[in-house]
């Protein structure tokens, strides 16, 4: 099993002047990030951080704020990532549930939930709890200038930065380490709890498979891809805050002319093929945290004819299970959807059609249960060698007379319809326990209408087809808010 922290501290030692990790003019080199991390990590032990505390964490992707992770879990904490637009009771169920001692926020959080700006983030729809109090006697330490609401005694990152005590790294790298909140109620919370080592031989894998080469630029504010580029020895860049491909790309596009490796969830890139993307230099595009669908990826190949295309399976329990090859999935004609090869640390089984995996990158729990032996994954799946095709969700079905109807094996090939760019299928209860089987497109219907009666079963044809603008999305990586779809049909 392979510690994250340990690693990336030897990439370190290993091309100490070779620059690290990039945000707009400012660059770290490896050798400034490992004194960085433990500077910060001996500054939070002085300040009584001790191993086991949980640190919430509300600060934006940048230098400062990654280094500040790094440097808590190298002192032994937790870094519970905490979502400000979950809103106010979803995040004090949260903070109830991960019960931290620590907050760290940005300063326009404090000052936004508790301070003059509050009325203002109201108005816009944005009713933040307030980060001074919503962890009662909880240190604090705020990103950013000082700002009304940020607590009287709370730290200032600038100086944990800038403390200079370098420090050894804590041990302990099979307990806790990231906690990150997926789904439930505000009356259930979920979330999935990582030690170092699950999270280091998840991502090594994913790193030798990807295969980054050291000094090419990664460009991502993914954490789980920056990081395995980092012990790669690659330059990690990141976007400036703000600057998201699917809702601003134009902010992206420079950044992409010097980049050698983009990542990036499929929402964002169907926006940056939009606006002309130009890549000279782009040796591989990886493409994952939601379906990777034909359309995309034959856009893809078309735009970046010299780019390697890797589409990424996974979960945030177990990151990743399979990496499909671009060319390998455009090729495939079989039946449901081929994601790829298993990565080499999983092991993968079928359990009545359910794909159901383990191995040392899965994460030690889910947050107040059991410790996890494997996940199943509510996929549909076959095995094929360690070829593995997914067909469906085995827990988004909807029922129409005897017919059971998984919408995840139909959509690909609707989606794959020209004019279409994209699909969901829904079923919409009826009084008698029935589905109306609605389709939602965003695209051509007269064409989908056309072809769908020869290209999947009878059984499955839709009542009705819907044409959208676009189709509702959640969370950052863009996928489908199935729920929120049917709501609206």
């Amino acid at each position: 099993m392979t510690d994250i922290l340990a690693a990336l501290l030897d990439s370190c030692e290993r091309t100490p002047t070779a620059p690290a990790l990039s945000l707009g003019r400012r660059t770290l080199t490896f050798r400034a990030l490992r004194d960085r991390i433990n500077e910060i990590a001996q500054a939070l032990t002085e300040h009584g951080l001790t191993p086991g505390d949980r640190m919430l964490f509300s600060v934006r992707p940048g230098l400062d704020g990654i280094c500040l992770a790094l440097g808590t879990i190298a002192a032994g904490g937790t870094i519970v990532f905490a979502d400000p637009g979950a809103g106010e009771t979803m995040f004090r169920a949260r903070a109830g549930l991960a019960a931290p001692t620590w907050v760290a926020a940005e300063s326009v959080l404090y000052a936004a939930s508790s301070g003059p700006l509050r009325r203002l983030a109201r108005s816009r729809g944005l009713g933040l709890p307030d980060y001074g109090s919503v962890v009662p006697d909880a240190r604090h330490i705020y990103a950013g200038p000082w700002l009304p609401g940020v607590p009287r005694r709370a730290l200032s990152l600038a100086k944990l930065v800038g403390s200079g005590r370098p420090s050894s790294v804590s041990t302990g790298s099979t307990s806790e380490a990231l906690i990150i909140f997926t789904s439930g109620t505000t009356a259930h919370p979920k979330a999935v709890v990582h030690s170092r080592a699950s999270l280091g031989t998840g991502l090594g894998d994913f790193a030798a498979h990807v295969g980054f080469v050291p000094g090419e630029v990664v460009l991502t504010d993914q954490l789980m891809v920056g990081i395995p580029a980092l012990i790669s020895g690659a330059h990690w860049v990141l976007p400036p805050a703000g600057a998201d491909p699917g809702a601003k790309p134009e902010r992206y596009l420079p950044l992409l002319r010097t980049a050698d490796v983009l990542f990036a969830v499929p929402a964002a890139v169907d926006a940056l093929l939009r606006s002309g993307i130009e890549a000279p230099r782009l040796r591989a595009l990886l493409v994952g945290g939601a379906p990777v669908l034909r359309p995309l990826l034959e856009r893809a190949r078309a735009h970046l004819p010299g780019t390697s295309i890797r589409a990424i399976y996974g979960m945030t329990e177990i990151l990743p299970v399979a990496i499909a090859d671009g060319d390998e999935k455009l090729a495939y004609d079989g039946e449901g959807d081929y994601v790829g090869q298993l990565m080499t640390g999983v092991r993968a089984r079928i359990d009545h059609g359910e794909l159901v995996v383990s191995g040392p990158g899965l994460a030690l729990a889910y947050l107040g249960e059991p410790p996890l032996s494997e996940l199943r994954t509510g996929d549909l799946a076959r095995l094929e060698g360690d070829r593995l095709i997914l067909g469906g969700r085995a827990k988004d079905m909807f029922i129409r007379g005897t017919t059971n109807i998984y919408p995840g094996l139909y959509e690909p090939v609707i989606a794959g319809i020209p004019g279409v760019q994209e699909a969901a299928l829904v079923g919409l209860p009826n009084a008698i326990g029935d589905d109306e089987l609605v389709l939602a497109i965003v695209g051509d219907a007269s064409r989908v209408r056309a072809a769908l009666p020869g290209l999947i079963d009878a059984a499955v044809l839709p009542d009705r087809v819907v044409v959208l603008d676009a189709l509702p999305k959640k969370g950052r990586s863009s996928k489908l808010d199935r729920a929120a779809l049917r709501d609206l049909l």
